[in-house]
């Protein structure tokens, strides 16, 4: 079996040219959203009252710059031009970050260590991000028919609840169909605001000035140490940045970069010009700039199309939050889930019920919660901030140790980004109790849940490995005792490859019987992307009638094991009507002065009772399949 995507999307995050313009228009649908929605409300965010600044030439050319250059150094330099290089087999997000950091620091278990809770720290603030960005992306849309007729105010948090449950409705077509529905509408959306900014700009082009990186620097000149706070706010111009990497095993590296360069980039820096420029002819307009740089004649269409694209934000960090929890699933983060692939040519292109079921609940909390795009704005930032942060690290990390002909120069520039995040980082935390608390706390949550889960499966498997018999001893014991053996092939299922599998002790034990030929069968998931051919199998043969067969696969791939056997891959015959798969099932017991406190051996407990079953997640059919019960302490 291989689990290599198509050319479509290769492994390797390239394209055929041919299917790169395809695959621009796709990345653009599912990919752009967050980012390219952002001018509906930063500098919305940085007129309010409590930044206390004034619309004046000075101040709109210094927050202008500011815009313009973080979204030059963070995301064109830091995401689009370096992380993306950072590819792990095609496969992007700061999961796949994190195994290349690992593995760039050989065998240094405490820097291991390390980078490991670094890299699930920095996932949980991905999925705190993917909860607020929905909320905060929608409301601030639908919040133009505030501006159009005040008195739809009542309907704005109604409508908002509708479209978001519209969205989450569709996950499951899958991201290959939503791209090709998303895909138009959003270059019709990037085409629009580029042109309105453009408008705008004509009519003051003094505006142009900002290009002007002295601007930025003159506006905290000018505003002393309180224009540091002014970052809370310039962050949300760069929200969605770290979700072109996320979702580079969707579409690839070349088509994310192409739609960058040719559409998303220009449209953004046009359209936020254009803002500028109306609010330099008109403080007023700081009340909604994105709005009322519409022609009046426009605004309905402008509404009805912000509102789509909107969706699309949201949609972007749904299919990166699916890639981040499939990759954390795989290397043993979080339980297993249902997994569900949404299209025959792209690997990555994912489905996750469970993870869309929760996101639309907390989504669905926040809309009812905060009921308005500006009170959300301030919870917003620090989970982003969070994020790229910890990316940068990561990229140190592996820019250093495995790109040498490269870390001169990326050492030093993501040591400058370093810099930036941290301020950016440092202007949101003081929004803390504003409620940036929210995504803090649900990243905090998340990370307790992923850090218990894996602290759990550690003690089950020390619980039973005290309780092994060796491998060898075993075969010797058959040996010299040999039991009654029936036709056909029994597969046991074992993490463990040296010690005996529980399931094959209670089968000799009740049902006094071997098969012919017994395997004895390990899955293994590697830290990167997709398996080699060379190590997707090890045969070693234990004698009397026992194989020791380890089947691996990639942290991106789907562990489907029947189909594996049965294509040969181990240079074995097995007919799926002749062989049975055993397996143990474990039933967890609480104690008190083993392992975890209490209450994380029992949320251990509930996450493992609605985990999918080692058999299902490995594709084992139900009706060649006998599992035996094991109690095991934790």
């Amino acid at each position: 079996m291989t689990n290599e995507p198509a050319p479509v999307a290769s492994a390797h995050g390239n394209a055929p040219q041919g299917s790169l313009r395809a695959l621009m228009v796709g990345a653009i649908g599912v990919v752009f959203g967050d980012i390219g929605t952002s001018p509906l409300y930063t500098l919305h965010e940085m007129f309010l009252p409590h930044y206390r600044l004034h619309p004046d030439e000075a101040t709109v050319l210094g927050v202008l710059s500011l815009i313009l250059w973080s979204l030059i150094l963070v995301v064109t330099v830091k995401y689009v031009t370096i992380i993306m290089r950072a590819d792990n087999k095609g496969e992007g997000g700061i999961m796949a970050l994190m195994a290349l950091a690992q593995r760039a620091l050989g065998q240094s278990r405490r820097m291991r260590y390390g980078v490991g809770i670094l890299g699930i720290f920095g996932a949980s603030l991905f999925f705190g991000d993917s909860v607020i960005t929905p909320a905060v992306t929608v409301l601030g849309a639908v919040e133009g028919l505030e501006v159009a007729a005040p008195g739809l105010s009542r309907v704005v948090v109604p409508v908002a609840l509708v479209v978001l449950v519209a969205l989450f409705v569709f996950q499951s077509r899958g991201t290959a169909r939503i791209g090709r529905v998303f895909g138009p509408v959003m270059l019709a959306w990037f085409a629009a605001i580029g042109l309105i900014g453009l408008w705008r700009v004509v009519q003051a082009p003094g505006v142009l000035a900002a290009i002007n990186p002295w601007w930025g620097v003159r506006f905290f000149i000018d505003h002393h140490a309180g224009s540091f706070f002014i970052l809370g706010a310039v962050v949300l111009a760069i929200t969605g940045g770290e979700a072109l990497y996320a979702d580079m095993g969707h579409f690839g590296r070349p088509p994310i970069r192409a739609a960058w360069f040719r559409v998303v980039l220009p449209a953004l820096v046009l359209n936020y010009f254009g803002q500028g420029a109306l609010l330099h002819a008109h403080p007023e307009a700081a009340a909604n700039p994105f709005y009322l740089a519409v022609p009046t004649w426009a605004l309905y269409p402008v509404i009805a199309l912000a509102t789509a694209a909107a969706v699309i934000a949201s949609q972007s960090v749904i299919s990166g939050a699916f890639s981040v929890a499939r990759q954390a699933m795989l290397l043993g983060y979080i339980p297993r889930l249902v997994i569900k692939h949404t299209s025959a040519m792209a690997e990555g292109q994912i489905y996750v019920p469970a993870v869309n079921r929760i996101l639309l609940l907390l989504v669905c909390v926040l809309v009812l919660t905060f009921e308005s795009s500006t009170k959300l704005a301030s919870a917003y930032g620090v989970s982003v901030a969070g994020t790229m942060l910890i990316d940068t690290l990561l990229l140190i990390i592996v820019a250093k140790n495995t790109w040498p002909d490269s870390r001169r120069w990326v050492v030093p520039l993501a040591g400058l980004i370093l810099i930036v995040d941290l301020c950016f980082l440092g202007a949101n935390v003081v929004k803390f109790m504003d409620g940036a608390w929210v995504p803090v706390a649900l990243g905090l949550l998340a990370f307790t849940a992923m850090r218990t889960w894996r602290r759990g499966r550690m003690l089950v498997a020390e619980s039973l490995g005290a309780q092994h018999l060796d491998l060898d001893v075993f075969l010797a014991s058959l040996a010299a005792h040999p039991p009654h053996r029936v036709p056909g092939t029994a597969v046991f299922l074992t993490p463990r490859a040296a010690h005996v599998p529980h399931a094959l002790l209670h089968n000799l034990k009740h049902n006094k019987v071997l098969h012919e030929r017994n395997v004895l069968l390990s899955v293994q998931t590697l830290d990167v992307a997709y398996a080699d051919a060379e190590e997707r199998c090890a045969v070693t043969e234990l004698g009397n009638g026992f194989q020791r067969i380890v089947l691996r696969f990639g942290f991106a791939e789907e562990p489907d094991v029947p189909a594996a056997l049965m294509h040969g891959l181990c240079g074995q015959e097995f007919d799926m009507m002749d062989t049975t798969f055993f397996s143990s099932r474990e039933s967890l017991v609480a104690a008190e002065k083993v392992g975890m406190p209490m209450w994380r051996d029992k949320l251990f407990a509930f996450m493992a009772r609605n985990a999918t079953s080692a058999t299902d997640f490995f594709r084992i059919p139900g009706n060649r399949l006998v599992e035996l019960g094991t109690k095991v302490e934790i």
